[in-house]
């Protein structure tokens, strides 16, 4: 993620008196986003696992800029930890209008299992293994299901949400070695799709963005040795930053954007045409 200073954030009231939450939001597509829609008026929960410095620093530059927002550590497959940053969430900054969900559980790998040898997300299939395979899939899948599981019955109560989960263009378009990170992510895709017509009703949106190539500090050492052949592939001719994505989680946060619900949003430079 490019760094952002208090300085370079201007105030704007399109999301003026919204609550936010994003998970994994210390670094990456969750920090660029909660940046974003903070700079446009929302008030922002930073949740994090790890890296509490990180989270720190993004709170204090939403800050700086006269925003609100606060950091909790909580992991997203949790279901305890997760209502308790909820109950965080709401107590100081009011109830969440916006829930992002951007975060991989951090569940610890099987015994030789997916981060065995390099790239948890990366495994051959005829040199894999179920347990390594639904390690992958559970991780992702946990991360969006609990989350949505605990806030949804909030957003219900309120006849009032908006969910967006942050999914990848490679549950579509897979490359060779991702078929478990495309099962996960079409998994939560899946469910996604499932609850559109469950909370339709209720007065919650649901909707997908779907990122392509994007350049953050995890793929970073991929797309830099690899950045002109990537670019080139894709017709827009660049690889896609963090706050390409969260321009359109913007977009879908908007209260303006009211009709929007079931969409799976592609941003991807066109690498994905349906």
């Amino acid at each position: 993620m490019k760094e952002v200073h208090a300085a370079s954030i201007s105030s704007s009231t399109l999301l003026q008196g919204q609550v936010a939450l994003i998970t994994g939001a210390s670094r990456g597509i969750g920090a660029a986003t909660a940046l974003l829609l903070a700079r446009h008026g929302a008030a922002i929960g930073v949740n994090y696992y790890q890296n509490a410095q990180r989270a720190q620093a993004v709170v204090e530059t939403i800050r700086a800029s006269g925003g609100r927002a606060i950091a909790m550590r909580a992991s997203v497959e949790n279901v305890h930890e997760v209502e308790v940053m909820v109950q965080q969430v709401e107590q100081e900054l009011g109830p969440i209008d916006t829930l992002v969900l951007n975060a991989i559980a951090a569940s610890q790998p099987v015994r030789g299992g997916a981060q065995a040898g390099g790239n948890w997300s990366s495994r051959q299939f005829l040199n894999s293994t179920w347990e390594q395979y639904q390690e992958i899939v559970m991780r992702l899948l946990v991360g969006a299901y609990v989350p949505a599981r605990v806030i949804a019955p909030l957003m219900v109560e309120r006849k009032h949400g908006n969910i967006i989960a942050v999914s990848s263009t490679l549950a579509r378009v897979p490359y060779s070695g991702a078929g478990a990170l495309a099962a996960g992510k079409a998994g939560v895709e899946a469910l996604l799709k499932a609850l559109v017509p469950e909370l339709g009703p209720q007065g919650i949106r649901v909707n997908v963005v779907a990122p392509g190539a994007v350049e953050t500090e995890a793929s970073a050492p991929y797309i830099q040795a690899h950045k002109e052949a990537i670019s080139q592939a894709l017709p827009l001719r660049r690889v896609g930053q963090p706050e390409d994505i969260a321009a359109t989680i913007l977009l879908l946060a908007l209260p303006q954007a009211s009709y929007l619900t079931g969409n799976y949003l592609a941003v991807g430079g066109g690498n994905y045409l349906p």
